[in-house]
């Protein structure tokens, strides 16, 4: 039997309150506690006893940030590439892969049961990846294709009591649209949030409107929110329009630090972390710009820093719709 999920008939951050999550977390892991990630998987982490307590750490960077400024937090699982695919490729059989989304969930509980706080609420989230590359959009499955693939992800937070499913480095709209189903089914909210190149479309070459239109369409309006998601703000703020109804769609962004595109960051062996300032200055003008936005966090390359200074620039600023 499944376990009711805290918030999942009604999730906080609907409210307009200041939601923040966390940063890049295997650029984090890779570069700042020099672990290694094979595929840029972390869920492996949950087993491997050395290597647990600094995911663990992880999570509590941001959970103080969120202490500090009084702010909701969105526990996101580590489960980014917790799906068959990726886990054949890493040697894991499918039901394996459907234990360690349980236990990831499982971690966020413990999380929440030992960080939650009035003031700052927290939301337990599971994490799902493309099936793909997050960079390129490579072949697009059909729309029940991906439905099929991503039940085995989303029937696993539903099993564990998670809150919501959030989508993250979404490529295409026919993948969006099979999670979106998946999670309706298993009576779960989700988020979806689309990577954008440099120009503020999909790596499939459509614009950010057409994707989220399409969507809606396609699912009765079934996403809770869209967001975006490995892209500078360089790359996306123009694409924004003024109070438009798929503008208003998008309640949370998680920007890379760079202004890189993808090609660049696939092949640099640095870790390009930005001003974490200016950053947080660019999240501010969005916020100002567009009341809805609340959930705010980090892709590419931020880390504890980003988000710190996300929170001190919007905190003042955020929205209440």
């Amino acid at each position: 039997m499944n376990l009711a999920g805290k918030y999942r008939d009604s999730l906080p951050q609907a409210a307009g309150t200041l939601f923040l999550t966390d940063g890049g977390i295997e650029t984090c892991l890779i570069f700042h506690d020099g672990l290694e990630l094979p595929l840029f998987a972390v869920f492996p982490l949950l087993r491997d006893p050395k290597s647990r307590p600094l995911l663990i750490r992880y999570y509590e960077r941001y959970i103080e940030i969120a202490h500090a400024h009084g702010t909701g937090f969105i526990l996101e699982s580590p489960t980014w590439r917790a799906s068959a695919d990726w886990g054949a490729r890493l040697g894991y059989s499918a039901a394996d892969v459907a234990a360690l989304n349980v236990e990831a969930i499982g971690l966020m509980h413990e999380l929440r049961k030992a960080h939650e706080t009035p003031s700052s609420p927290m939301v337990v989230s599971g994490c799902i990846g493309p099936r793909g590359d997050g960079y390129v959009a490579g072949e697009v499955m059909p729309e029940d294709a991906a439905e099929t693939y991503h039940a085995l992800q989303v029937s696993a937070f539903a099993e564990a009591g998670a809150d919501m499913v959030t989508a993250i480095t979404m490529t295409n709209t026919n993948e969006a649209i099979g999670i979106a189903r998946a999670a309706r089914k298993a009576g779960m909210p989700v988020a979806l949030s689309f990577t954008l190149e440099t120009d503020g479309r999909l790596p499939t070459g459509q614009t950010l409107p057409e994707a989220i239109m399409l969507v809606d369409e396609a699912t009765a309006n079934g996403p809770a929110y869209y967001m975006i998601n490995c892209a500078h703000p360089n790359h996306f703020d123009g694409v924004l329009g003024s109070d438009l109804a798929w503008t208003r769609r998008i309640r949370g962004i998680r920007a890379n630090a760079s202004r890189r595109s993808h090609q660049e960051l696939n092949d640099s062996p640095d870790l390009d972390a930005g001003d974490p300032v200016e950053l947080g200055s660019q999240y501010r003008d969005l916020v100002q710009a567009h009341a809805q936005l609340n959930v705010l966090g980090g892709c590419c390359g931020t880390d504890h820093r980003h988000v710190e200074s996300i929170a001190l620039a919007c905190k003042r600023v955020a929205g209440t719709t």
